[in-house]
């Protein structure tokens, strides 16, 4: 059995490619490590991973790459469609290219890294996840994000944290405008070096933890309070 396993979709069907990857992710007998060919963009590739696989992928997937992701490790040489690894919960998910919308929507944990640019409502609804762009990000970035840590070390669209809870974003560049009860706060010492590890993590080696800022909830949406109701819209 050779050290690496090859699945050529120009060959093989998507169904049997996953179907193979599944497999392998539940035997520990099975290769630990996988290079798919001529992906195509075709939906839905790779996604529900459970063990501890490397996956590289030759090429630009279609929607939702990735998702459900649990322990592997998915690297895309190409780009990528909506909904890359959304609602990962464990493991790595890395992109070489630029990402379409919802990249990491409701991620629970583990960690996307997209060295290009991603689109519109980049780690909408986050629950834990960490998601690294080394480019810029479109509108509603993190809109009702609730955990986790999104970097972003190019620029921001409109209406950044609209509605956030409990996750940070941290911006190296310029913001157009922050969605409702978003602030920008003065980063503790304690929050530059999750930074920096963040950094770490997702090979992004060639920015300083100390130019970014940080936004976070202002937390006057937790609670309704009808004398404020006028502010709520």
């Amino acid at each position: 059995m050779s050290e690496v396993e090859v699945l050529d979709l120009a060959r093989t069907d998507l169904r049997e490619c996953n179907a193979r990857l599944h497999a392998a992710a539940e035997d520990e007998r099975a290769p630990r490590a996988w290079r798919v060919l001529n992906p195509g963009g075709r939906h839905n590739l790779a996604v529900g991973l459970d063990g501890e696989l490397t996956v590289e992928v030759e090429g630009h997937v279609g929607y939702y790459c990735a998702g459900m992701n649990e322990l592997a490790q998915v690297r895309i040489d190409g780009n990528c469609g909506v909904g890359i690894a959304e609602n990962m919960m464990s493991g790595t998910v890395i992109v070489r290219g630029d990402a379409s919308q919802s990249a990491g929507a409701s991620a629970r944990g583990g960690l996307l890294a997209i060295h290009g640019q991603a689109s519109a409502r980049c780690a909408i609804s986050l629950k834990g996840g960490d998601v690294v762009v080394r480019g810029s990000i479109g509108h509603m970035g993190a809109f009702m994000a609730q955990r986790g840590r999104l970097v972003v070390c190019g620029d921001a669209g409109d209406a950044l944290g609209d509605s956030l809870y409990e996750a940070r974003i941290y911006v190296r560049g310029a913001v157009a405008s922050l969605g409702a009860d978003c602030v920008e706060r003065e980063p503790s010492p304690e929050q530059r070096a999750e930074l920096a590890r963040l950094l770490g993590r997702a090979a992004v080696d060639d920015v300083e933890p100390g130019d970014f800022r940080l936004y976070e909830s202002a937390r006057r949406l937790y609670s309704f309070e009808v004398d404020d109701a006028g502010g709520y819209a």
